[in-house]
């Protein structure tokens, strides 16, 4: 398969690596100090069963110089998604599906908003990694599953195709009957660990040692998991004690990627995660005062002020 990562990030680059070493042709869409590196000397993955290292078939950051594929891992930051799906397009057949792996749930919709739907997938990802290093991934954790479909989560023979091609690469892509409520039970672990985290600058740990934090964080995943059924989600009754002792079974020392996109200067994705619980609630007549509050603390530091 033609195989392109939109762009070459934590996920995309740690697939990019699987696929290139599968036999894939695969386009790594990359920038910067990381494009230099990847072209230099190749990306390299630091995986939980070694190290490895390929050369893509094509390194860029001009995806018209790619011509159409067959599939595109998309996985940038929130804020970034409409430029890169424009940037996109060039790549994009007939028959070219794309796959979101970003933090939230709208990131399928708002890709059809821009490309054809035809074309656009829904898709989650479970994974702990992130850029070491210029041209470097680095796996933390040995956990790593892709859970994608059509937006309707009907079968087809792309979808099929790359979750094939994923499996045979050594990482893992389970089929699955509704994607939306795989989607959707992830970000209502993920919201309560980015809220928390990041407006209390704390761990997992922190959260499980103190009452407070804990209710907070209980709260979080009370409100989310209201907001998806209210929106037609089939997320198991069992939800919100299933969630709280997946947090429990998490390493004591994890952040969110918000937490340390916050410690860093970085921008925060906030808007895609509290602020959409809390934009996405009001839509469907709910309240959810806890996230609109992460949101309200969170909201000075969006654009990377430290």
């Amino acid at each position: 398969m033609k195989i392109a990562t939109m762009a070459t990030g934590g996920i995309g680059g740690y697939l990019a690596v699987r696929l290139a070493n599968s036999g894939h042709q695969v386009v790594t869409i990359a920038r910067g100090a990381h494009l230099e590196a990847i072209q230099q000397d190749g990306l390299k993955l630091d995986g939980y069963d070694g190290t490895h290292c390929v050369r893509p078939w094509i390194a860029t950051s001009d995806p018209a110089e790619v011509g159409k594929v067959d599939a595109i891992i998309f996985g940038v930051k929130g804020d970034g998604l409409e430029a890169a799906a424009r940037a996109c397009i060039p790549m994009v057949g007939d028959d070219t599906v794309v796959i979101p792996f970003l933090n939230g749930v709208e990131a399928s919709d708002r890709l059809a908003q821009i490309l054809p739907e035809k074309n656009v997938a829904n898709g989650v990802a479970q994974i702990s990694t992130t850029i070491s290093a210029p041209g470097h991934i680095k796996q933390t954790g040995e956990f790593n599953r892709f859970i994608f479909a059509e937006r309707d989560s009907r079968p087809s023979e792309r979808i099929d195709a790359l979750r094939d091609a994923i499996n045979k690469a050594g990482s893992s892509a389970p089929a699955t009957d509704d994607i939306e409520r795989d989607l959707w039970s992830k970000f209502v672990l993920f919201s309560a660990v980015s809220g928390v985290t990041a407006a209390v600058r704390c761990t997992i740990g922190d959260i499980i040692a103190n009452d407070h934090l804990t209710g907070l964080f209980q709260a979080i995943i009370a409100e989310t998991a209201s907001l998806a059924r209210a929106r037609g989600v089939s997320l198991p009754d069992t939800i919100e004690t299933d969630i709280w002792s997946a947090a429990m079974a998490l390493p004591a020392n994890m952040r969110a990627s918000t937490a340390i996109d916050l410690e860093n200067g970085r921008p925060l994705e906030i808007e895609w995660i509290s602020g959409a619980v809390a934009r996405l609630s009001e839509k469907s007549g709910l309240q959810a005062p806890v996230n609109k509050t992460v949101y309200a603390l969170l909201s000075p530091y969006r654009h990377g002020a430290r």
